[in-house]
């Protein structure tokens, strides 16, 4: 069975934008109920992201998620310096700034891919980032997961191919 890592934005934005917290608790329900399961995780730097902010999805994270929701991503060290090859690869195209944000060891995005490389027949990157190759003054998730074979979709393909509704 396939298991979906989320990246920070599947929750950001979803609090901020699209579906409220006081809202929208149908969707949240089924958020914490796929954390629950084991069909949705994710890793250490992308809650480090979530919880830099002292709000209401950082309590909400804290209430409703499983303790091993989030990951080490310290375990993935391998498939990082792939990640990592793969920027330095095409470090021609993209700006200074774009491979240092990529590769800062504090970002999750990197990390993330690492970790979805590490059983990339089952894990698949949620993300609401969208492939844009001419750009240069920033790495989108889309891109390395391209070029390395791993799977990733939005929020809303994950839950179609869960068979979810909320």
């Amino acid at each position: 069975m396939a298991v979906f890592v989320v990246d920070s934005n599947f929750f950001i934005q979803a609090h901020r934008a699209t579906y409220p917290l006081d809202i929208a608790t149908g969707f949240w329900n089924k958020v914490k109920q796929l954390a629950n399961n084991g069909s949705i995780v994710s890793i250490d730097k992308v809650k480090k992201e979530l919880y830099n902010k002292n709000d209401d999805l950082k309590n909400w994270c804290i209430d409703n998620l499983p303790d091993n929701f989030f990951n080490e991503s310290s375990e993935v060290i391998f498939e990082y310096a792939k990640v990592s090859s793969w920027a330095m690869s095409v470090s021609s195209h993209y700006l200074p700034n774009a491979l240092n944000e990529f590769l800062d060891s504090e970002e999750a995005d990197a990390f993330l891919i690492a970790f979805a490389l590490a059983d990339s027949q089952n894990r698949i990157i949620v993300t609401q980032e969208v492939s844009q190759p001419g750009r240069r003054n920033k790495i989108k998730i889309p891109e390395p997961c391209n070029a390395l074979n791993v799977q990733y979709v939005n929020t809303i393909k994950m839950f179609r191919l869960l068979g979810e509704t909320f």
